[in-house]
């Protein structure tokens, strides 16, 4: 079976036995149906003005009020004319407009937490010309700083002692709206919902209560689902938001396919409507397909994608990339499969947008690391570093922080895998350094790994242009779903 997987700019090409199972979300099983074009300013109409658990905006916003309106970075949800982030604003200003608010008084704020500020360019492509032009240009378009101290508020913490430290704006504002994904995320099941403001507008301290080995190496952590520890945190630390504040998110989240098209969208209060969303999520997000267990993981991994430029070369975010194909494929793989997967790697770490990630790597060489969580302790040195900071705020690049949490992902991989071979390495060493094996193609890769660890014989899945589709998270055909529900949160829902 003659197959082609992500490398660099382009692919590599892999000659895989006959009876390798093939998975591309959205095609090998289709996702539910999207709403038509010519039907989603109704559905969106509709939503909005018939919120779950709290009044529509119109009752909500009053004339003189200050509104604030959250919405995700560049990271997901795609850049369509009809994306989600696009149709949604659109819609609700409308409605604000309506009740009287005026346009001086709303605020637009990229939650892009520890992520790199979005740039000029990346906020017109996320929002379109029509909004970026009518509130760009008068200052109302809005990276969230995690490090602009005069505006943040401490909430102090949540009931299990986590600090919340949330945007300012939003905590001040008469009106805070979220417009997030219900989309497949290896952290916490879902984006959307809770998860959106408990990452996307608070501050480092905030998310280092969850972004950690002692809540990512949980047992309920991988496989990936909503009723992990995390998740509980995020919807702690979203309620708790809620309860300083004195009010309510009004969320307006969409259930997106495999091209972030909107399959469902629900507004209103983030308690009620999590599990509301999940429900119909789960039908495009767990996918019941696996009849049986694999040995072999093949897939490819390019230069450019989520997290930016040279994650796909970068040995660290290289290595939260692999892990997050465990996370959620965890269910179909035996607990000593091996993973094949195809990398540039050659050498480019990108130091523009993770500056402090060199440092990181030599540390990780040195000073009794023998595991990628044995850095962990180097956590605050790193978030508290002055020119780190400075480049997080002002150049664009990532808040030294998010490294950690990228760590503490990064180390699942090992966790979960009886081996990694990394195929077609310009600079091998760097694959090497992280405890990976080098091959030159996924052929010598597959017969090594059949001679140590999976025999003659293996079941092998294969994963094409994974980086290039929203992922699912695959399970066993007859696999029930009581594994994926029926747990608890502590927020009840």
């Amino acid at each position: 079976m003659k197959l082609e997987f992500e490398y660099g700019q382009g692919t590599m090409k892999a000659e895989l036995p006959d009876n390798t199972d093939v998975f591309i979300p959205g095609e090998t099983v289709k996702d539910p149906p999207f709403i038509p074009e010519d039907q989603l300013e109704e559905k969106y109409l509709e939503s909005i003005r018939n919120p779950i658990g709290m009044p529509p905006l119109k009752e909500l916003a009053k004339p003189g009020y200050k509104v604030t309106i959250v919405f995700p970075d560049r990271v997901k949800g795609g850049e369509q004319k009809t994306s989600h982030r696009k149709m949604a604003i659109k819609i609700i200003l409308k409605e604000l407009y309506d009740a009287g608010i005026k346009k001086e008084d709303i605020l637009l704020i990229c939650s892009n937490g520890l992520h790199a500020k979005n740039t000029k360019k990346e906020i017109y492509n996320i929002l379109g010309d029509e909004l970026f032009n009518e509130f760009w240009h008068t200052g109302q378009i809005i990276n969230h700083d995690s490090e602009d101290y005069d505006h943040l508020v401490n909430l102090g913490t949540t009931k299990r002692g986590d600090p919340v430290i949330m945007n300012k704006y939003v905590y001040d504002s008469d009106l805070a709206i979220l417009v997030g994904h219900t989309q497949g995320n290896p952290y916490g099941g879902y984006s959307g919902g809770y998860k959106h403001c408990s990452t996307g507008i608070t501050h480092w301290r905030s998310i280092a209560s969850h972004h950690v080995p002692s809540v990512m190496h949980r047992d309920d952590f991988t496989p990936v689902s909503t009723h992990s520890l995390m998740r509980n945190k995020f919807d702690e630390i979203g309620m708790h938001m809620e309860e300083c504040m004195g009010k309510k998110f009004f969320v307006c989240d969409a259930v997106l396919d495999t091209k972030s098209r909107q399959i469902a969208i629900y507004s209103g209060y983030a308690k009620e409507l999590q599990p509301i969303s999940w429900e119909v999520a789960d039908k495009r997000t767990y996918v019941h397909w696996a009849e049986k267990k694999y040995d072999v993981l093949v897939f490819g991994m390019p230069q450019s994608f989520h997290y930016g430029d040279g994650m796909g070369t970068n040995p660290i975010m290289s290595m939260q990339a692999l892990s997050a194909q465990i996370i959620r494929h965890k269910r179909v793989l035996k607990d000593n499969c091996v993973i094949i997967c195809s990398s540039l790697t050659n050498g480019y770490l990108n130091e523009y947008l993770w500056p402090y990630l060199p440092e990181l790597l030599e540390l990780y060489k040195k000073n009794y690391s023998q595991t990628l969580p044995d850095l962990n302790r180097w956590g605050e040195y790193f978030a508290t570093n002055e020119e780190y900071i400075r480049r997080y705020r002002f150049t664009n690049a990532f808040h030294p922080f998010h490294g950690f949490s990228m760590i503490s992902c990064a180390h699942i991989a090992e966790m979960n895998t009886a081996a990694i071979y990394m195929v077609g390495n310009q600079e091998p060493g760097w694959s090497r350094a992280m405890g990976l094996k080098t091959r030159a193609t996924f052929e010598e890769a597959l017969e090594d790994a059949k001679k140590k660890y999976v025999g003659e014989n293996p079941n092998i899945l294969a994963l094409p242009l994974t980086f290039k589709t929203t992922a699912v998270h695959l399970c066993m055909k007859n696999e029930g779903k009581t594994e994926l529900k029926g747990f608890s949160h502590p927020c009840g829902c």
